[in-house]
């Protein structure tokens, strides 16, 4: 729905730069839309390199009002408030937004179509990205182990550290190196950035599996399909690597881990085992006790952005010593050892 010439303004207020705001940082890295603006009054008048590491001369801007005056378009809700919902306090600067005649992107859990499709002009629309538009695929039956491609599941050790970015740079590096890659977006980062996909999180638990069934499916001509990961075995609000795993019956895996993280960011009181034992979980829920596909950890992708440039590479050392796999920060350093990896896991 989000044509790539439209000129988008990025809402993502207080979070710029922090883990909330990973829509933002993904839309900017990777999106195919001119940015003209980010609204974050906290960090107005600030270059977005130092707040995102990203070197982008993109204007941070205080108010929708300024947005509006740079040739903005659609407005993305660009930052994931806890629990995923739309805060009230957004509503005043939402019903803004419409009747300034923006159309706006949300990747939210609440439908804003249901509170201001009424308000909606001519040619103006909401894509709530989080309503798929077929709640109830036909349940996975491992459809998938029957391809010959190579189905890349991007696993991790916690949310938010880098499934997404890490997948897009290893299929980016696999496409420029002459692979038929394609990633396969399973959240609103992702399907906002690619312009398809599905929202994994919106489906019933017994009809998620089948969702991504369904997407593999759909791209079984293609010789490697790098699956957007979701979540993590080692967190226990998260069930979404599962069905990811099922649906795709992955025969690869892409470990990601952000560097010197020793437990998960939302408990300080559940610890990241070591990545040996980490990488051998996966690979047991993934091959279920050989009754499913196999699916080996051929690398992982280390996110070393809070790190200085050696001890970023002293990291990568340690854990490629500790794993005996390619390890790479594909950001900072490139994706090649990682896509090198993965082709290779076709034989």
């Amino acid at each position: 729905m989000l044509e790539p010439d439209r000129r988008i303004a990025i809402y993502a207020e207080a979070t710029l730069g922090l883990i909330n705001a990973k829509m933002a940082e993904g839309i900017i890295r990777y999106g195919r839309n001119p940015v003209v603006c980010v609204i974050d009054s906290h960090a107005a008048g600030r270059p977005l390199s130092e707040l995102c590491k990203i070197d982008r001369d993109i204007p941070i801007v205080a108010t929708l009002d300024e947005a509006l005056a740079m040739g903005a378009e659609v407005l993305v809700l660009g930052t994931t408030p806890s629990g995923g919902r739309v805060p009230p306090e957004w509503m005043a600067m939402l019903e803004q937004a419409v009747g300034a005649g923006l159309c706006v992107v949300n990747g939210l859990h609440d439908r804003l179509n249901d509170v201001l499709g009424a308000r909606l002009a001519p040619g103006q629309w909401i894509w709530d990205i989080r309503t798929p538009v077929d709640a109830m695929p036909p349940i996975a039956m491992a459809r998938a182990a029957a391809l010959a491609n190579i189905r890349v599941v991007m696993v991790g050790t916690d949310m938010a550290v880098g499934k997404k970015t890490a997948g897009l740079e290893i299929c980016r590096a696999l496409v420029a190196s002459g692979r038929d890659a394609v990633f396969l977006a399973t959240g609103q980062s992702g399907i906002a950035i690619t312009g398809a996909g599905i929202p994994l999180d919106a489906f019933r638990v017994d009809h998620a599996a089948g969702a991504v069934e369904r997407l593999v499916l759909e791209h079984a001509a293609r010789e490697v399909l790098i699956i957007e990961g979701q979540g993590s075995l080692l967190h226990p609000g998260s069930t979404a690597t599962l069905p990811l795993m099922r649906g795709s019956c992955a025969n690869a895996l892409i470990l990601c881990h952000r560097a010197r993280m020793t437990r998960l960011d939302t408990s300080t009181d559940i610890r990241i085992p070591p990545l040996r034992e980490v990488i051998a979980l996966n690979e047991a829920v993934a091959v279920a006790a050989g009754a499913l596909t196999r699916a080996r950890v051929v690398g992982v992708a280390l996110n070393t952005r809070d790190l200085a440039e050696a001890e970023a590479q002293g990291e990568i050392a340690a854990v490629a010593a500790e794993t005996g796999l390619p390890v790479a920060d594909p950001v900072r350093f490139g994706a090649g050892p990682l896509a090198e990896a993965v082709a290779a896991a076709g034989g």
